[in-house]
């Protein structure tokens, strides 16, 4: 007598809700007609750029006026103005100096209180909030007369000090909630074949947390390049910044709005390109501290 097989039991695929389908359709389309809205300014500010001015003025816009070079002739210098190469080197300077800086205090300190925590270590980082919490204009009379006092008055490096304090409370708040999710059992392993701190923060910590890393120093990044105030006040033309060189298109004499256009787009370019260069590590680190 034959056994007969018995053919295995398929469990069926439930059919997908339609109003779950629905559902996410309606979110795919909120999340698009947000995008436009954040990206509309944007582009409406790189169209007035490529105006002229009596036409960038015109109430209500133009939109289908002559197109010109004019406004970015005039951020280059090319028609006898100053030239922004010596304010865009000061940025970068400042603005990728500062975020080394803060990378390499905070890594240190977030590993402290994060794979190794100290006592209280939650006291810890709402001290380094909390000074956040000064508004950074109480803090500029005493800068500058310090800064005036020791002769470093329109110095870069003096903002690369100014934008590593400021920055690194919120590196180390940030890099600590990514450091937490290191497997302490890689680094007891390494311990235990005879690695040392330096040697486990290097190979073994740092590739581990690199999308953490990666957000934590493209915000700082975007923080010191667009600081303003220390800038404008503390710099005069040796270390001014290309922020500050923007604002001497304002005049109260004039038209400047496609100049003032061209002179953003320009200027927030470095930017936008180290977000879009580090947009999948930010979104990766950024998510990790999220649902940390």
């Amino acid at each position: 007598m034959t056994a007969t097989a018995t053919p295995a039991r398929t469990t069926p695929t439930p059919p997908t809700h339609p109003t779950r389908r629905r559902r996410g359709a309606g979110l795919g389309l909120a999340a698009w007609l947000l995008g436009i809205i954040f990206f509309l300014p944007i582009a409406w500010m790189a169209l007035t750029s490529f105006h002229s001015e009596s036409d960038a003025a015109t109430n209500p816009p133009s939109f289908g006026a002559a197109l010109t070079l004019d406004g970015y002739r005039e951020f280059f210098g090319t028609g006898g103005g100053a030239s922004p190469w010596p304010a865009l080197l000061n940025s970068v300077t400042a603005s990728l100096a500062s975020t080394l800086l803060v990378l390499l205090l905070a890594f240190p300190a977030a590993y402290a209180l994060s794979i190794r925590p100290v006592k209280k270590w939650t006291n810890v980082l709402f001290f380094f909030l909390s000074t956040k919490m000064l508004p950074v204009v109480a803090g500029l009379l005493p800068i500058y007369l310090f800064a005036k006092n020791t002769g470093m008055l329109d110095n870069i490096w003096l903002l690369v000090i100014l934008y590593t304090s400021m920055n690194l409370p919120i590196a180390v708040w940030m890099m600590q909630s990514f450091l937490a999710e290191v497997p302490v059992a890689v680094i007891e392993a390494a311990q235990i074949d005879g690695a040392k701190l330096p040697t486990i923060l290097a190979r073994i910590v740092a590739p581990i947390s690199a999308p953490g890393i990666a957000a934590t120093a493209l915000i700082c990044f975007i923080f010191s390049w667009n600081e303003l105030l220390f800038a404008r006040v503390l710099t005069g033309v040796v270390a001014e910044t290309a922020p500050v060189f923007l604002t001497g298109f304002i005049t109260s004499q004039g038209l400047f709005l496609a100049k003032v256009c061209a002179a953003s787009l320009v200027i927030s370019l470095p930017v936008l390109a180290a977000g879009f260069a580090a947009q999948d590590k930010l979104v990766q680190g950024l998510s990790l501290g999220a649902v940390k």
